[in-house]
């Protein structure tokens, strides 16, 4: 069941990452020509739905079931990846992205109740990092896969490829997925509305957290391989080949991170202080981004932007833990998808931002901003969203089953 959320996110990520790639290739150019603010009102865009179908996603998720709001999701962006091939404009393009981020939003709140639904409390993280080490794999495999199929069949094929694989995912899930018999009476129960989980404390400051820690991944899946065509003077054929190392220092991050909460875990630490640990070893390593762009050597800058990918990954497995420490399995998806409202909505501002001071000033600023993001982001987690423990006002006996246990 986890290989089903790891492949989805994959494939979440090859749609997310084409154009990141195609923008680069001389046919897309001629016939999409994009300016650096255009391109980042695009991206600000696909972060606009994303943010908004994060809060609707998730709550649809936990009233129609796992099962079927996967599904939904998945079929919905692989269709809107598919329409890239229509766009001839920056407006037209926009009007795409916006479409892709309102169904690739599910992805997370879906797999996040997977992952509630399948795995006990001490073993959430690790699942959660293997799952989310999708988006790592896609990321790594999306350029080599995507330059090839540019250079092949042009840049329309990309978008259809793509979007055809996510089609076939779920003919395959509709016919395997289940929900495990010991948590199907938890999961049926009717889920709390999301009027009253916005107003709890944990949901207001993990969300504000997540508008501070998320953009970082989001600047380098958009912009990385246009940073090294730009900054670095990377051909295609060397954005193919080189690309990929940062997010595959984010797929180990995903694994890694889940590893040292299990090991302190099993080494006596309450889990909510385990994960609290780790997501500080992880934010702290992000302030690599700062020196990564202080550097004129292309390596040292990859392998910076690999520790700062790495620590992203790390950070992200714990905290998709977290909703369940703190609320019952038939909340889970609504609190992460309210929550991820905060990554969305800072996406998009971070986005827009990006693109208007690459234009104006350059990278430096960027880069240098994004590497104190992060220790804001953990300076919420740790000081103002509150204990990771059960929740008192939203326990149910199946949930207080599944804490004993």
């Amino acid at each position: 069941m986890i290989g089903f959320a790891f492949l989805a996110t994959v494939i979440n990520y090859l749609d997310r990452q084409v154009l990141s790639v195609v923008v680069t290739a001389p046919d897309f150019k001629a016939m999409v020509p994009l300016t650096q603010e255009a391109y980042g009102y695009i991206t600000a865009s696909f972060m606009l739905a994303y943010a908004v179908s994060n809060g609707l996603s998730g709550v649809f998720i936990d009233r129609v079931g796992t099962r079927l709001g996967y599904a939904c999701c998945m079929v919905w962006w692989s269709v809107a990846g598919m329409l890239h091939v229509f766009a001839r404009g920056p407006f037209s393009l926009g009007c795409f992205r916006f479409l892709l981020g309102a169904g690739e939003a599910g992805n997370w709140p879906a797999a996040t109740k997977l992952v509630t639904e399948w795995f006990p409390p001490k073993d959430r993280a690790l699942a959660s990092g293997i799952f989310n080490s999708g988006s790592s794999i896609g990321s790594v495999i999306s350029p080599l896969i995507i330059v090839w199929v540019v250079a092949t069949w042009g840049w329309k094929s990309a978008f259809l490829a793509m979007g055809a694989l996510g089609l076939i995912w779920v003919i395959a899930w509709w016919l395997v997925y289940f929900v495990p018999e010991s948590v199907a009476a938890e999961v049926k129960e009717p889920p709390v509305s999301a009027g009253r989980l916005i107003r709890t404390r944990f949901v207001i400051w993990f969300t504000v957290s997540k508008v501070f820690m998320d953009p970082v991944w989001y600047f380098f899946v958009f912009w990385f391989p246009k940073y090294l065509s730009e900054v670095h003077h990377f051909s295609l054929k060397e954005i193919g080949w080189k690309g990929w190392i940062p997010y595959f220092s984010a797929a180990i991050g995903n694994l890694a991170g889940g590893a040292l909460t299990g090991w302190l875990i099993r080494r006596g630490t309450p889990v909510p202080t385990a994960r609290k640990v780790s997501v500080s070893v992880f934010a702290l390593l992000m302030l690599a981004t700062i020196p990564a762009i202080l550097t004129t050597h292309a390596w040292l800058a990859i392998a910076l932007i690999s520790l700062t990918t790495f620590g992203y990954t790390g950070y992200l497995a714990n905290t998709m833990a977290f909703p369940a420490d703190v609320f019952p399995k038939n909340t889970v998806a609504s609190i992460y998808g309210l929550a991820s409202m905060g990554s969305g909505f800072g996406g998009m501002l971070f986005m827009g931002l990006s693109g208007w001071l690459i234009g104006h000033y350059g990278y430096t600023p960027v880069f240098i901003g994004y590497g104190i993001l992060p220790v804001i982001a953990l300076a919420i987690v740790i000081f103002l969203m509150g204990p990771l423990r059960p929740h008192p006002n939203f326990l149910t006996q199946n949930s207080k089953t599944d804490i004993v246990t």
